[in-house]
């Protein structure tokens, strides 16, 4: 009597299974981001709040904010993708989602990606949508809102992923933000400085092809050690809570 064969899987059959629950857990995330509207606003209305103080707190003279515009840009845009991160897992862990994610069997890497991807698409991509308003209003040049908006593209998306990894260190602790900041503020520093030099050497005519090429490798990096430092050290907590 012949044995029953198991089923045959097919790439086919791995991809229709792998990109529905991508779908779902972007959807998922894109819900729980609308019902907290103000982790879409906070990050804006921080960033367009203190560029509009800044000529009122240092001068109005055009030639001087020009030339400090490119590092206080990314400044203020690095401040701004912290400011909702400490909120990045602890919803989930303090409803018990986390849980049921670690044993559903699904990959945690792919979790924490579809995260990250959410949290970079309401702070990050904003804030490079909208850089060269923020350009005008500290007198950039015009030369430099191309390097400006890319350098924000790539180096935002750094930022939420580095983010990512500081966050599930400290999913179970109530109230971790200055440890938060204190985790991931040296890992932004050169993110900040590539980003920021990309800029000032488009203002002055200089290539960025360097600046450019290292922000496109730490994109790389990110997406691939990111997500794993994250999922491991998630369930590393979870199962010491």
């Amino acid at each position: 009597m012949n044995k029953p064969q198991p089923p045959a899987y097919t790439t086919s059959a791995i991809s229709f299974s792998f990109w529905p629950f991508i779908g779902l857990s972007l959807k998922r995330e894109w819900l729980l981001v609308f019902r907290n509207r103000a982790d879409i606003a906070n990050p804006l209305i921080f960033f367009f709040s203190i560029l509009m103080f800044v000529p009122l707190g240092i001068t109005p003279d055009a030639k001087v904010l020009s030339s400090i515009a490119p590092g206080l840009i990314w400044i203020i845009a690095l401040l701004a993708t912290l400011l909702s991160l400490d909120r990045l897992f602890v919803v989930d862990f303090e409803n018990g989602s986390l849980d049921q994610m670690m044993v559903s069997g699904q990959s945690m890497f792919w979790i924490v990606m579809c995260k990250c991807l959410v949290h970079w698409s309401v702070t990050g991509l904003p804030l490079t949508l909208l850089s060269p308003v923020l350009g005008l209003m500290l007198s950039l040049p015009t030369t430099a809102y191309i390097a400006l908006m890319a350098s924000l593209l790539l180096g935002t998306f750094v930022l939420s992923m580095i983010g990512a990894v500081g966050a599930s260190l400290l999913v179970s602790l109530k109230k971790g933000g200055v440890l938060l900041s204190l985790i991931v503020m040296p890992l932004y520093v050169p993110v900040l400085i590539f980003g920021s030099g990309a800029v000032n050497n488009a203002a002055v005519g200089l290539s960025v092809t360097g600046q450019f090429a290292i922000l496109g490798a730490m994109v790389l990096l990110a997406m691939v050690l990111a997500p794993l430092a994250a999922a491991a050290a998630i369930i590393i907590s979870l199962r010491n809570h």
